[in-house]
């Protein structure tokens, strides 16, 4: 049994290699081959493309490749509409899969998107793109089925992978740590950082206890980190956020999946985020969810306090998180247990299942 496969993204690599896992444990007879990283070939995926000619960061550096992008697209629809699998599997990165998706399945592939976008927040009209091009869409949000059914799309909830290798802490004692992350992306770390900073020195005038530690995505930005940084005593580390939101008694994070990671970690936040203005005109005309942050999408309710464009300056932010340093916030850590417990499945073995049972129908 053959399966075609596109994961374009380095955070696909990881979601396809697992699925792969799953697929091949529970039928051992199936050939996985595709678009793929090294972390999928690593699982038993024959790499017809490496990942590596997709994986682009930034509106120019796409600019610049499209035309191999969209070669190479046209190179996947050819060969598995010439070698036809029993499904395809679009893994994330819906501006590239779609496509063909959509194109395979109008000549009768079977053809699944693991993981669902975040089409029930912004762009809602990318309701008709996704049903013309998938079969069956995965989801990691229960709310996101709930969405599909309203417009006759088959979807299934398989829980969220960060559930299952995050788990809330237990027994902490407050250490009076507070962990600044101001996002990946240059442009967000370049707007929420100096108001995270200022929001710090207010904090400590407070209390002079408070340590303070800033976790960055990358090395890209250290040097202009330590100098934007300069009057505040704080250390700073790369890429080891999950080690550290465990200690902090609070996280000020950029809006992103990284709540998700701080909620599931268990551990009171204060989110923000800036847009450019322009960019902030156009998101805020096409979204549709009233919160910003996924711990509160998914509970449907404010649990944490977000600070939005000019609301998200120092003043604020320090205000925001005093309020909840000087808190009893257990209340609040049951909520976020009970996110986990509601995002924690199976995800892997259940998607596997999922895309079998679609083969076999």
């Amino acid at each position: 049994m053959k399966i075609g496969i596109s994961a374009a993204e380095t955070s696909g690599d990881l979601l396809g290699a697992k699925l792969i896992e799953s697929l091949k444990k529970q039928n051992s007879d199936i050939g996985i081959e595709g678009l793929a990283g090294e972390k999928m070939v690593a699982s038993g995926c024959q790499q017809l493309w490496d990942q590596k000619l997709v994986n682009v960061m930034g509106f120019t550096e796409v600019l610049k490749k499209l035309p191999s992008l969209l070669r190479l697209r046209k190179n996947i629809i050819a060969h598995f509409s010439a070698q036809k699998p029993a499904v395809f599997i679009g893994v994330d990165a819906p501006d590239f899969n779609f496509v063909i998706e959509r194109k395979l399945k109008s000549q009768g592939v079977k053809t699944v998107h693991f993981i669902s976008p975040s089409v029930w927040a912004w762009r809602q009209s990318r309701i008709k793109k996704i049903k013309q091009s998938t079969d069956l869409v995965l989801c990691v949000f229960p709310f996101e089925v709930d969405f599909y059914q309203k417009n006759q799309q088959k979807a299934l909830f398989v829980g969220h992978p960060l559930a299952q290798s995050l788990n809330p802490r237990e027994n902490h004692v407050p250490t009076k740590k507070v962990i600044l992350m101001p996002g990946s992306r240059e442009g967000e770390v370049k707007r929420l950082l100096p108001e995270m900073i200022v929001a710090a020195k207010l904090m400590a005038e407070q209390d002079s206890e408070l340590t303070f530690h800033l976790v960055l995505a990358n090395d890209s930005l250290r040097h202009w980190a330590e100098q934007q940084t300069q009057g505040l005593k704080v250390t700073l580390s790369l890429g080891d956020a999950h080690q550290r939101i465990a200690q902090a008694d609070l996280v000020l994070v950029a809006s992103g999946t990284a709540t998700l990671e701080v909620a599931l970690i268990g551990v009171p936040m204060v989110v923000v985020y800036k847009l450019s203005t322009v960019s902030y005109f156009i998101a805020s005309r096409l979204l549709k969810s009233p919160y910003a942050s996924l711990p509160n999408v998914i509970a449907n309710k404010l649990l944490v306090p977000e600070l939005i464009q000019k609301d998200a300056n120092g003043t604020n932010i320090a205000q925001q998180a005093m309020q909840i340093l000087n808190s009893d916030n257990q209340a609040l850590v049951e909520e976020f247990k009970a996110i986990h417990a509601q995002l924690k499945h199976d995800t892997d073995d259940e998607a596997a299942k999922a895309i079998l049972d679609l083969i076999h129908e």
